[in-house]
């Protein structure tokens, strides 16, 4: 079965309606509904202030999540929910429990089993939704701490093991849609669920290569045809003088480490806070090239939340990071990372191989 956008059936109605037309339902290459928020094209000065324009292919300063195969889009859809493999497709459905223990390739195989323009959220498209909650002052809670929510202990979900919330033993992964509105993207009872804990995510298009950061231009990693594997020409590195895209492996590109002043190189300690990511080379990360790293969550921007780069404990988001393998990043912190786990939460440490009962995939949608 073909999708069709334009012809609403009941559930779609009703969902539209419902929600005021912020969610939908669409309908995947086997006919099953997938539950989907429509986000509308943002402009990257209106989420990061100071973000320079050039940051895509069509040289404006529209976010690269909404430019993809050099078309700008006026909006794309994200799954409601983390998602789960039903019929060999991954969906976003309310009332159940999100698929785990797959590795970064078959979430990848299972979101394209759903037809054209179906895919694993990438990576620019969780930037954009982290960077539009900091610049609308929204910061999700979610399942932290067993059930819970370690930064607020009166919030809980349905854990799937029936045990009480907050019990640090047995599996803690929550229902989807069961925890309160504080922990969708936007506070709303039709915001995006759980974009904060519960499970790690991965996020498609980009990945830290031996220290270097490497991109699919744009938000080309959302389309179908897009080659992710290790060895793929779509892989792009970043200049670190001028911002612009180059082969991976060129001298002079934008890289991360733990610690250190090696030109053209992000800073931050494993498992410290991604807020206090610095710049702090004789030969820093260029303007351009920094506005690009801020536009797809690799470098932090000031807060608009309580807390500042100079005092990035204010924000517990952790970043993780092992730049001596190809890591595919992972996202928002599961159950047991507490205040470390939130939108802005980065895992650059697991190989594309990992699979485990921490960690999963939301599905995505792009025309």
């Amino acid at each position: 079965m073909s999708l069709t956008i334009s012809v609403p059936d009941s559930l779609r109605a009703s969902v539209e309606g419902a929600s005021g037309g912020k969610q939908t339902v669409l309908y995947t290459a086997l006919g099953q509904p997938t539950f989907m928020n429509v986000i509308p094209a943002m402009v990257g000065a209106n989420i990061v202030s100071g973000l320079s324009a050039n940051l895509n292919s069509l040289a404006t300063n529209t976010h690269p999540a909404f430019v993809v195969n050099s078309v700008a889009k006026s909006e794309i859809f994200v799954g409601t929910y983390p998602g789960i493999v039903l019929n060999g497709e991954l969906l976003s459905l309310p009332g159940v429990d999100p698929t785990t223990s797959l590795n970064h390739d078959q979430f990848v195989a299972y979101a394209r089993a759903c037809g054209t323009g179906h895919h694993v959220c990438t990576n620019a498209e969780y930037a954009a939704l982290a960077l539009w909650c900091r610049a609308n002052s929204y910061a999700p809670t979610g399942n932290t701490n067993y059930g819970a929510s370690s930064d607020r202990a009166w919030e809980s979900g349905r854990r799937i093991d029936g045990l009480a919330p907050g019990t640090a033993s047995g599996n803690a992964r929550i229902i989807t849609g069961s925890g309160p509105n504080s922990w969708n993207h936007d506070n709303s009872p039709n915001g995006i669920d759980s974009l904060c804990g519960n499970i790690w995510e991965w996020s498609i298009g980009a990945r830290v290569n031996s220290g270097e950061i490497n991109i699919i231009t744009d938000n080309n990693g959302a389309l179908n045809a897009t080659d992710l594997a290790a060895g793929s020409a779509s892989w792009k590195a970043i200049d670190g003088a001028t911002g612009a895209l180059v082969a991976p492996g060129t001298a002079g590109t934008v890289k991360l480490a733990v610690s250190g002043t090696t030109a053209y190189t992000l800073v931050c300690g494993s498992g410290s806070a991604f807020e206090g990511m610095t710049n702090p080379s004789g030969t820093p990360v260029g303007a351009t090239a920094l506005a690009l790293c801020k536009a797809h969550g690799f470098y932090p921007v000031a807060s608009q939340l309580g807390g500042t780069i100079a005092t990035p404990d204010a924000n517990g988001d952790v970043f993780y990071l092992n730049a001596a393998i190809e890591s595919l990043p992972l996202r928002g912190g599961n159950w047991s990372h507490a205040a470390g786990a939130g939108v802005f939460t980065l895992d650059c440490s697991s190989p594309r191989t990992y699979a485990g009962t921490g960690g999963g995939a939301r599905p995505a949608f792009v025309a």
